[in-house]
C-alpha cells in the first residue's frame, strides 16, 4: 500500500512528532509532503528513510500550491492520501480530489472545545472545516473526546474512527543514570523536587499556572519546562517577577530520542527521568501525549485535561490526578506529591494501551476500509 502524508509543517510539535513515530511503524510505503517549515522533525523523518517534500507555501491563501500538490499526488500513484492539521487537511483533501484520489483520511490532532491549533472555533472555521471534511472518506480522532467533538460539530459518526496516539514504551523507561547526568547538566540539585512541564510554550498550555503554583511551594521545588514557543520570554519574565529565576529551567526543544535535540538539549526520555512529577495545567487537550510519556517513565502526573488518562480503567489511574487549572489547586496537589516522596514506580500497565505498534495496526485497518476494491498489497518497511 502506498500512502502520502500531508502535514501543515514539520517543526517540533505533538502532531509532527507523532507522524514521525507512526511512519517508523506503519507497514506501508509512505512519503511525506509538508506545506511549509521543513524543520527539525522533517530532518528526522528523512534520516529515518522517508522522503519529505516541502511545498513551500507562502501563507494560508497561497492557492497556487493546490495544482502543485495535485500533480505530486497524481505522479506518486498513491492508494491513500492522509492529511494532518487544519491547513493541510483543507488543501490536501482538495488536491487529492483534483488528482483523482478519493481514499482520503484526515487525522484530527488538536480539536478542543473552544480552539483548534490555537485558533478560536468560530463559525467560519467550523464551516470551512466541514466543507473540506466532505471531500474525504474518514476522519481519525486521536481520542474518544475528539471523536465526540467532531460529531457535535456535524461530522457523521460513521465517518469517524478513533486511533489513539502512540508511544514507544521502551524509549521512555526510567533511566537512573540519565537522571543524574541530566540534572548535573541543567544545574538541578540531586535533592531538588523537580516538577516538569512538557509542551509548546503557548497561552493554551497555561504554564503560567504552574509557575504561580511553584511560587507557593518550598524552595527545594524546581520547575523544568521542556519546549519552545511564543510565550517563552513572557514566562521567563514571570519567573523573575515571582522570584523563581533560580528555580526554573527552560530546557528548550527536546528530541524524543536520546542524542539530544536542538542546541544539545538532552532527549525527552532523559529529561523525564530527571523529573519527580509532571504537571499539565492546560484546561483543554485533545489527547495528552506528554502525560502518557511521563507515566511510561514512572512519574506521577497531575493534570487539568487529559483524554488519554480519562480512557484508562478507573482502577488504573493511581499515578494520575485531576486538578483544576488554577495555581492554588496545582500548588496543593504538587505539595502533596512532594511530601509523599514516593519511590519511582514501574510504568502502569494501562499505558500499554497506547503502544505505537497497536496504533499503527489500527490505522492500517482504517486505510483498508477506505481503499476501493481489493485491498492493495501491504509492503513491510
Amino acid at each position: 500500500m502506498k500512502v502520502l502524508h500531508i502535514i501543515t509543517g514539520l517543526g517540533v510539535g505533538g502532531a509532527e512528532l507523532q507522524l514521525r513515530l507512526m511512519l517508523r511503524h506503519l507497514p506501508a510505503d509512505c512519503d511525506v509532503v509538508t506545506l511549509t517549515d521543513a524543520g527539525t522533525v522533517a530532518r528526522g523523518i528523512v534520516a529515518d528513510g522517508t522522503q519529505v517534500t516541502d511545498l513551500g507555501m507562502s501563507g494560508n491563501r497561497d492557492v497556487a500550491a493546490l495544482p502543485r500538490l495535485a500533480r505530486l499526488i497524481k505522479a506518486g500513484r498513491y492508494d491513500v492520501v492522509h492529511t494532518h492539521l487544519y491547513r493541510a487537511c483543507l488543501y490536501g483533501r482538495i488536491a487529492a480530489r483534483m488528482a483523482g484520489v478519493r481514499a482520503v483520511v484526515a487525522t484530527e490532532h488538536s480539536l478542543g472545545d473552544s480552539q483548534m491549533e490555537g485558533r478560536p472555533l468560530t463559525a467560519g472555521v467550523r464551516a470551512l472545516y466541514l466543507a473540506g471534511e466532505r471531500l474525504g472518506r474518514m476522519t481519525v480522532a486521536v481520542s474518544p473526546a475528539v471523536g465526540q467533538r467532531l460529531n457535535r460539530w456535524g461530522v457523521p459518526r460513521q465517518r469517524i474512527r478513533v486511533v489513539p496516539n502512540g508511544i514507544d514504551l521502551d524509549r521512555f523507561r526510567f533511566d537512573p543514570a540519565a537522571r543524574v547526568r541530566t540534572r548535573r547538566r541543567l544545574g538541578l540539585p540531586d535533592s531538588a523536587f523537580v516538577v516538569g512541564g512538557v509542551g509548546r510554550l503557548t497561552d493554551g498550555k497555561r504554564f503560567d499556572v504552574l509557575l504561580h503554583a511553584a511560587s507557593q511551594l518550598p524552595e527545594d521545588v524546581a520547575v523544568l519546562l521542556v519546549g519552545t514557543g511564543p510565550r517563552e520570554q513572557e514566562l521567563r519574565r514571570l519567573a523573575h517577577r515571582l522570584g523563581l529565576a533560580d528555580r526554573v529551567r527552560f530546557a528548550g526543544e527536546a528530541a524524543h530520542e536520546e542524542g539530544g535535540g536542538a542546541d544539545g538539549v538532552p532527549g525527552l526520555p532523559s529529561l523525564l527521568s530527571a523529573m519527580d512529577a509532571l504537571a499539565s495545567p492546560s484546561p483543554e487537550e485533545a489527547f495528552g501525549l506528554a502525560l502518557v510519556e511521563g507515566l511510561a517513565c514512572g512519574l506521577p502526573v497531575i493534570y487539568a485535561s487529559c483524554p488519554a488518562v480519562d480512557g484508562f480503567p478507573a482502577g488504573a489511574r493511581a499515578d494520575a490526578s485531576y486538578c483544576p487549572s488554577d495555581a492554588d489547586s496545582f500548588a496543593q496537589g504538587l505539595y502533596g506529591l512532594r511530601t509523599a516522596l514516593l519511590p519511582r514506580r514501574p510504568a502502569p500497565a494501562a499505558v500499554r494501551h497506547y503502544c505505537i505498534t497497536r496504533s499503527a495496526e489500527r490505522l492500517m485497518r482504517v486505510y483498508a476500509s477506505v481503499v476501493p476494491g481489493p485491498t492493495p498489497e501491504v509492503n513491510p518497511r
